[in-house]
């Protein structure tokens, strides 16, 4: 009776370890990308405001050139950096910054930080250089005005950068609305001249949305995986074959 006893189990023994080692193997992998599409949204939910996304200003009449990077945009704060990539003999200094904001995010802006201290806020400030014709809600300025005045070595020269972080309203805001309302005033440019650089729309600007599609399609993966690992063990298969 008791080699009948240790036949049993070694010989069912180690099947049954088999069976759960592989179904221990599937819910491990599974886990995993449970785990992984979570990681995600986390991210999406919690530090989606923390990413930097680049945009690139061309000068209207010139060929002077900016970037602005958005490193956080909530509905009560943005930061951003602002660099001067103009190169070759169009240069210039950037002396004011503009935004053209819907007119419901009007007003109660606080320049919380700056890495360049000659720049001022300023709110509702007239915007009519190089016949662009509008008002800015907000504005950071080196001189009295937006058009001119402004000291062009007080302000952004060729190759280098500023960042600012800006307390307000900014509820409901994208990052493509802060691109297609923000302006950069370029003086001394050739040297003498002046010019208005303004975002040319042709750069993609990542959106949430984009993250949303990726933990989407994780989880829909994960779906599918133990799909397959169902029809593969009814029809008698080694669902560890498909991993």
């Amino acid at each position: 009776m008791k080699d009948v006893f240790a036949l049993f189990r070694k010989t069912f023994g180690q099947n049954i370890t088999k069976l759960e080692y592989s179904r221990g193997r599937q819910q491990t992998m599974i886990r995993k990308m449970l785990l992984s599409s979570a990681a995600i949204m986390m991210m999406i939910a919690l530090n989606i405001d923390a990413r930097a996304d680049s945009f690139t200003l061309q000068g209207i009449n010139t060929g002077v050139t900016g970037t602005v990077t958005i490193t956080q945009l909530t509905d009560n704060l943005l930061t951003i950096t602002v660099t001067n990539t103009s190169t070759g003999s169009t240069t210039g200094s950037i002396t004011s910054i503009g935004f053209n904001l819907p007119d419901t995010n009007s007003g109660n802006f606080t320049l919380q930080d700056q890495t360049n201290n000659n720049y001022r806020l300023r709110t509702q400030v007239a915007g009519n250089a190089a016949g662009i014709g509008t008002t800015f809600e907000l504005a950071m300025l080196t001189g009295p005005n937006f058009n001119g005045g402004g000291n062009p070595n007080r302000g952004i020269t060729a190759g280098q950068s500023a960042t600012f972080t800006v307390t307000g309203n900014f509820a409901g805001l994208t990052q493509q609305q802060i691109a297609s309302g923000t302006f950069l005033r370029f003086q001394d440019v050739n040297p003498g001249g002046s010019d208005v650089a303004r975002f040319n729309g042709t750069e993609p600007i990542p959106e949430p949305a984009t993250m949303i599609l990726l933990g989407t399609g994780l989880a829909g993966v994960t779906m599918k995986m133990r799909r397959r690992r169902r029809r593969a063990k009814a029809n008698g298969e080694n669902p560890d074959d498909l991993a």
